[in-house]
């Protein structure tokens, strides 16, 4: 069930979401001070290219750096993101077939917020395999 809605979410949001998040990563990437925003985008990139079947745990030994970072990147692109997924999430909860895509992007507002001190795992490493 998983690749089925992976497949979906990747042909009809999920190729457009992981190219933003690309190029948003490259354009952080060009300045050094920015490159720790650029790696945070291209994880997020990564995840919502394929957000079924991972989710998003604390990172050990994250501490100020990630605190601090996290605060810039509210500021500056992380609310704003956030709100994007939150406006898409209710737009495809609309239909029935689309509600599982809507949690997907519910499921991506946690990262796209704060994303430093943040890994994302695949859920039965998160929770322990069954």
């Amino acid at each position: 069930m998983r690749t089925l809605l992976n497949l979906i979410w990747l042909v009809l949001a999920g190729f457009w979401l992981a190219v933003g998040y690309a190029v948003a990563g490259l354009i952080c990437c060009i300045l050094i001070v920015t490159i720790p925003f650029g790696i945070a985008s291209f994880r997020i990139a990564g995840f919502a290219l394929w957000p079924f079947g991972r989710t998003v745990v604390d990172r050990r030994g994250a501490g100020a750096g990630s605190v601090l970072g996290n605060i810039i990147w509210v500021v500056l692109a992380g609310w704003w993101l956030a709100l994007g997924h939150l406006v898409t999430g209710i737009a495809l909860c609309v239909s029935i077939i689309g509600i599982p895509l809507g949690l997907a992007n519910f499921k991506l507002i946690p990262i796209s917020l704060l994303p430093l001190g943040k890994d994302i795992v695949s859920t039965d490493e998160a929770f322990g395999a069954r």
